[in-house]
């Protein structure tokens, strides 16, 4: 019977090592090789399924660098995504988990570079809610109260811009229903009830988007409320500030009815 010879035997084992070291330098490669490496990848793959729009696959990447990395740098990252997963999910249910992750990233990391984000995003929660102007303003109010609190807290921020347009959305909301109300009592002819809620409006919002139209049910009511005089110069605001609005020709035509005729020269 034929026999491998010791040294041929030897050459194999030594081939076989040295297949078996390449084969596991190569799938070292393409996976975590430590702690420290695990929960930046975990991270990545979270904001690549939250990118995707993959919310719960998102919120496991994330919850896992929570769970099991205490230490990591990016626990605040990953917490802001948890918040973001929820946000995404686009639910009332969900909303309220939503705002619980940016509240506790706002108390855990109040100094952290990103805490503006968690700000912003705890008004878009809200503004996400609003309902429309003649039904209950409870959330638009609160979207109201967290753009103004980013506003005083993060003047510096880049996202200032947008905040101030979110800001600026739900104030109108606000006014929306306020102006409605308004020209119901116009319409119904209590104007000793619509001036004053006019006037109210527009002391408490002077930069509201539609403010022609109150400009223009403002002067009408008070011109049918026999007060030309005072109406006079709600049109001629009107015609003033705005280049286009619905209201601009009516607006023209009732300034020259009510305005004072100059005697012509003998």
């Amino acid at each position: 019977m034929y026999r491998v010879p010791l040294r041929a035997l030897r050459s194999l084992a030594l081939a076989t090592a040295v297949a078996l070291g390449v084969a596991a330098c190569a799938s070292s490669s393409a996976v975590p090789s430590g702690p420290a490496e695990a929960d930046k990848v975990l991270l990545d793959r979270g904001n690549e399924a939250l990118a995707a729009k993959k919310w719960s696959s998102a919120r496991q990447y994330f919850s896992k660098l929570l769970e099991g990395y205490p230490q990591s740098q990016y626990r605040a990252d990953a917490k802001l995504g948890v918040g973001d997963t929820y946000l995404g999910e686009n639910n009332s249910a969900s909303y309220v988990y939503a705002i619980n992750e940016y509240r506790e990233f706002l108390s855990f990391y109040p100094t952290n570079p990103r805490a503006d984000y968690a700000q912003y995003q705890l008004g878009i929660v809200h503004l996400k809610q609003m309902l429309s102007p003649q039904r209950d303003q409870t959330e638009t109010k609160e979207a109201v109260h967290e753009f103004q609190v980013f506003l005083e807290r993060y003047p510096d921020s880049a996202l200032l811009p947008q905040a101030k347009e979110r800001l600026r959305e739900a104030r109108d909301r606000l006014s929306d229903g306020e102006l409605q109300v308004g020209t119901f009592y116009l319409r119904i002819g209590l104007y000793s009830s619509a001036v004053p809620r006019f006037r109210a409006l527009l002391e408490a919002d002077p930069e509201y988007t539609r403010r022609d139209a109150l400009y223009f049910h403002l002067a009408d009511t008070l011109e049918k409320g026999s007060k030309p005089i005072e109406a006079l110069p709600y049109y001629e605001r009107l015609v003033r500030e705005f280049e286009r609005s619905e209201f601009l020709d009516e607006a023209r035509r009732r300034i020259d009815l009510l305005k004072p005729k100059t005697p012509a020269e003998p």
